[in-house]
C-alpha cells in the first residue's frame, strides 16, 4: 500500500528534512515505486507537484529535496498502485476546490467496492478508490454546510461521514484546507510534535541528523503524521484504529 506525510506548523515551515527520509521509501528503501506527489498551503494559494515516476528517481522529487518551500500545511504521499494505472491522474494527493478554498486530499488504503454515488460537482478524474472517497467526501460536506464552517464543525461532520467510507476496507487519509490537517487511521498513522525545548533527530530511511534548536525560534511548532516513523530517536505517538485526529498550529485538538 501507500504511505503518507503531513505536516501542520504555527509559522510556515519547510519539510526538507522529512520529506528527504519520506523520499526515499517511494522506491528505494522501501517498494512504493508507482508515483508520488506533495502540496503546499500558502495563504490561500497552492503549490502542487505530482509525477507518476517514483520519489527515489524522480527529478521532481529532486527539486523538492532542495527547495526549501515554506508552509504551515503539506501533505505528501508515495504510491504503491492497488486500483488505478501508473498514470499521473491517478497520482495523490488530489485537489479540490471548495468554498473558494483549495482542499488537499490522500489517501493509503484499498476500499473495495466502492462505488459511492456522485450527484453533485465533484467527479474523479483518474480510476482509483482515493479519488473516489475525496470526491464524495467533498460532495457531503458541501452538503452539509452552506459555507465554510469552523475546524470543530468540520470535524464532527467528518466524524459522521468517515465510517461510512472506511466500512470498505483501509481508510488511512490526510485531509487540509490549510487552516488545519486531518489524520484518520485504520491502520497506521504516527505523529509527533516538535516544539521548545528542540532535541535532535536521525532519519532511519537516510544518513541525516538534524539539531531543530538550529534552525527554529522558541515559539515554533510543528506536527508530522507519517504511516510509519520517520526517525529513530524521537517519541512517535500512534493514531489509534478509527480514530480521527485534527492538528490546528502544530498542535493536536481534543
Amino acid at each position: 500500500m501507500c504511505q503518507l506525510l503531513g505536516m501542520n506548523c504555527n509559522v510556515p515551515t519547510d519539510v526538507l528534512f522529512s520529506f528527504a527520509g519520506f523520499a526515499e521509501r517511494g522506491g528505494r528503501t522501501d517498494h512504493h515505486g508507482d508515483g508520488w506527489g506533495i502540496a503546499f498551503f500558502e495563504d490561500k494559494g497552492l503549490r502542487h507537484f505530482v509525477d507518476h515516476q517514483s520519489a527515489a528517481e524522480s527529478p521532481v522529487a529532486e527539486l523538492i529535496r532542495h527547495y526549501p518551500i515554506k508552509s504551515r500545511n503539506v501533505i505528501s504521499h508515495i504510491r504503491k498502485a492497488t486500483q488505478g494505472a501508473v498514470t499521473l491522474e491517478n497520482c495523490h494527493p488530489f485537489v479540490r476546490e471548495l468554498w473558494g478554498r483549495y482542499w488537499v486530499f490522500a489517501h493509503n488504503g484499498d476500499l473495495k467496492g466502492y462505488a459511492p454515488r456522485l450527484h453533485g460537482s465533484f467527479h474523479p478524474v483518474g480510476h482509483t478508490d482515493s479519488e473516489r472517497a475525496f470526491c464524495w467526501l467533498m460532495q457531503e460536506l458541501a452538503k452539509s454546510h452552506a459555507d465554510v464552517p469552523s475546524v470543530a464543525e468540520l470535524t464532527l461532520t467528518l466524524r459522521e461521514l468517515v465510517p461510512q467510507i472506511s466500512k470498505h476496507g483501509t481508510f488511512n487519509f490526510l485531509l487540509s484546507n490549510g487552516e488545519a490537517l486531518w489524520a484518520h487511521a485504520s491502520t497506521s498513522l504516527y505523529h509527533v510534535v516538535r516544539q521548545h525545548p528542540f532535541g535532535s533527530a536521525t532519519l532511519r530511511d537516510e544518513d541525516l541528523s538534524i539539531d531543530f534548536a538550529q534552525h527554529a525560534a522558541p515559539g515554533d511548532r510543528v506536527a508530522v503524521v507519517v504511516t510509519t516513523p520517520l526517525t529513530s530517536d524521537e517519541a512517535w505517538t500512534p493514531l489509534v484504529p478509527g480514530e480521527l485526529k485534527v492538528f490546528v498550529n502544530g498542535a493536536a485538538l481534543a
